[in-house]
């Protein structure tokens, strides 16, 4: 934010995750005037610290009378600020019911997304939900299938702009516990990249996912009997595990439109081992529909206030 310009929002967009808290400064048609962030995710606060950690966060922004902000993401879970209970699919991304967070003071009215659940097979969404809505609010009429990349990427059916199914994967995860916490760990490197290793690995991996256990040890093998690089290991390590995500997720991409919501790098993987496989998919930026999803929600809030 500029020192010599105040920002006055007409309300407050907040995404709280495990990891970070990112607030944007909103004006009335919806663009972002100003965007701040600090490291005060979910995960490291206790439900009583939720509130200052706020309050610090957008203090610049904040110069008396009421401001309504609207959160989504892990603020809403069960540890976080206050439990957002979840709709079940199929529904829309942005379920009727927002819940209101307690405040000290009245001068803050924070408003919650829920998340969403499916039963059967049971698998949970918090965040996720807020970016298909900005994603369907800004391509009406769009069916097919989202693909989230991260941690735990994530698969969504979208049929007339509801959430029909989705599916998790920890594909993210694992590339982290194996790559940091196996004896992999003496093989892989940090940074570094070989697109021909990827794309090998993921071919191996979809066709006889199977095998996967063995093509991991294989990673440490080769390190040692041939000399394979630290780069090309990690790119061998991404392309069994997504391949094998593939091949678990055929029924989500096979014959489906495709549109990739997440971190750019990642999201170009994907968007890779798709296209080897003949689907094309669409690249979304992750940031722009968070943003456009909570503002949903805040239409939402005043069409119903």
């Amino acid at each position: 934010m500029s020192e010599d310009k105040h920002i006055s929002p007409d309300w407050i967009a907040v995404d709280w995750g495990t990891s970070n808290l990112r607030a944007w400064a909103v004006s009335k048609s919806g663009r972002a005037l100003d965007m701040l962030r600090s490291s005060d995710g979910m995960g490291g606060l206790n439900r009583d610290e939720f509130e200052p950690a706020l309050r610090k966060l957008i203090a610049p922004w904040v110069a008396g009378g009421k401001t309504t902000i609207v959160a989504c993401g892990m603020v809403g879970s069960r540890q976080g600020w206050i439990e957002a209970s979840y709709a079940t699919v199929p529904c829309k991304p942005l379920p009727d019911g927002m819940i209101k967070a307690p405040t000290a003071n009245d001068d803050l009215s924070i408003y919650i997304v829920p998340g969403i659940r499916q039963n059967n097979p049971s698998d949970v969404m918090r965040g996720e939900e807020t970016q298909i809505a900005g994603f369907i609010a800004t391509n009406p009429d769009w069916d097919g299938v989202i693909c989230l990349p991260g941690s735990h990427t994530k698969w969504v059916h979208i049929s007339a702009g509801e959430v029909v199914s989705f599916q998790t994967f920890m594909t993210g995860e694992m590339f982290d516990a194996l790559s940091q916490n196996t004896v992999l760990r003496h093989s892989i490197a940090d940074t570094g990249w070989d697109d021909d290793a990827f794309h090998a690995a993921l071919s191996d991996s979809i066709s006889k996912p199977e095998r996967i256990a063995a093509r991991l040890f294989s990673l440490r093998a080769d390190g040692l009997l041939t000399g394979q690089s630290p780069q090309i290991a990690r790119a061998r390590l991404s392309g069994l595990l997504i391949g094998a995500e593939l091949a678990a997720a055929r029924a989500y991409w096979l014959g489906q439109q495709i549109a990739i919501l997440g971190d750019d790098a990642l999201s170009k993987i994907y968007a890779n081992a798709l296209n080897e496989q003949g689907v094309p998919a669409m690249l979304t930026d992750a940031n722009y529909m968070t943003l456009a999803g909570l503002n949903a929600a805040y239409q939402s809030l005043k069409e119903t206030a």
